[in-house]
């Protein structure tokens, strides 16, 4: 497999230094990346546009946060790339959820080259898809994120969440979903389809969900009041989440999502509903 190495110096954690020392551990280990920087979706696409070319099976190692990692994702093509992860973003929840403590610890597994089949979550819209790793969150999850500043973004880092959640809460929408699976009809307010367990960080809303399952773990809340979203909050503070009796967790393959709510996917915003998801199996492969 040739090696890429993607970086991204707007990440949470970048540092040059870092990224030399991880070029040359994987130089001794036998491996001779190429580094591509990238800042936005269309550098990653340019990259890999032009990797299709000349590697068949290529190991995408992507040294920087969730929302870089989901950028290389939707431009892979299906059952091709192994990926690997090092943590270098400002919440790195797909490293957390496979166990990868370290950027060392991440470039030791690479070495070591043990792997796993990846699914993937893909959304559709009426216009676009998208995949995702992590999760689709629809309602107050998507609003959220639409609405944070970059400014806020790149000064506050996850303090600019807080402030955009603030102005939803004085800008409520109290408009309900329904949710459609083969087995099950939901109404609800919004509703988080999980492929993790992990939500925001390390707050662990899904602790059912497994990221190698090829199956959804779909959360919703049933109630449309501030105060019981305020009560939600505190309990993924304190780790009680999965007491939490305004939510609902069901299983499934396929979610179809009726009614207009804003969408986010690993961080990113995307759109509105109405939308389907859906799980594509075996993907990609991970290092573990």
């Amino acid at each position: 497999m040739k090696p890429y190495l993607f970086v991204n110096p707007l990440s949470g954690r970048y540092d040059p230094r870092r990224i030399a020392s991880v070029i040359n551990r994987l130089q001794e280990g036998g491996l001779q990346p190429a580094l591509c920087e990238v800042r936005t979706p269309c550098d990653v696409h340019a990259y890999c546009h032009a990797m299709r070319d000349v590697a068949d099976t290529p190991l995408i190692i992507i040294a920087a946060g969730d929302g870089t990692v989901n950028a290389v994702i939707n431009e892979l093509s299906p059952s091709r790339a192994t990926v690997a992860i090092l943590p270098l973003g400002t919440s790195n929840v797909l490293a957390a959820e496979i166990g990868i403590r370290t950027v060392e610890d991440g470039v030791e597994r690479i070495l070591a080259g043990r792997t796993r089949p990846l699914p993937v979550g893909m959304l559709e819209l009426e216009h676009a898809s998208h995949r995702f790793l992590l999760m689709a969150g629809i309602g107050i999850d998507g609003a959220i994120v639409r609405d944070v500043r970059p400014f806020a973004k790149r000064h506050l880092k996850q303090g600019a969440y807080a402030l955009s959640a603030i102005r939803c809460a004085l800008n409520w929408d109290l408009g309900m979903i329904d949710l459609r699976t083969p087995d099950r009809l939901l109404a609800c307010h919004s509703a988080v389809v999980c492929t993790a367990s992990r939500y925001g960080g390390n707050f662990i809303i899904s602790p059912e969900s497994d990221l190698f399952s090829a199956e959804f773990t779909v959360v919703c809340v049933k109630k449309h009041l501030r105060r019981d979203y305020l009560r939600l909050a505190f309990d993924l503070f304190t780790g009680r989440a999965d007491i939490n009796h305004d939510l609902i967790r069901i299983q499934a393959k396929e979610v179809e999502i009726r009614g207009v709510k804003p969408i986010q996917i690993d961080g990113d915003f995307v759109g509105y509903s109405p939308a389907t998801v859906k799980m594509v199996a075996d993907f990609a492969r991970i290092i573990v």
